[in-house]
């Protein structure tokens, strides 16, 4: 998607920070530049409107389940042990995917 040359700010750029931006994960100078430029340009206001459509529904679908307790404590486990290897990768044999199934 393009949109006008003239833009200081590409279509591109601003499609690719999409979730950034619905998610408030933006410096505000940035989201400053993305408001300005979704305010201007059609098709990436037409693109954003339906992003956050879309995240609405999920979140008023999806948004009640709860996180069984002992999963929560699991995946915060294997966050804790990932960061504290710094390597970013789990330690081998903790947890890693089981070998694959042979043919009979």
């Amino acid at each position: 998607m393009s949109g006008d040359p003239s833009r200081p700010t590409d279509c591109s750029e601003v499609l690719g920070h999409l979730y950034e931006y619905l998610d408030k994960e933006m410096p505000d100078v940035d989201s400053a530049k993305f408001q300005e430029h979704i305010e201007e340009c059609r098709p990436c206001l037409a693109e954003y409107g339906l992003e956050e459509s879309v995240k609405k529904l999920v979140k008023r679908c999806c948004g009640h389940d709860e996180v069984p307790a002992d999963l929560r404590a699991k995946v915060l486990d294997r966050i804790d042990l990932i960061r504290g290897s710094g390597s970013g990768q789990a330690p081998a044999g903790g947890g890693a995917a089981p070998p694959a199934a042979t043919a009979d």
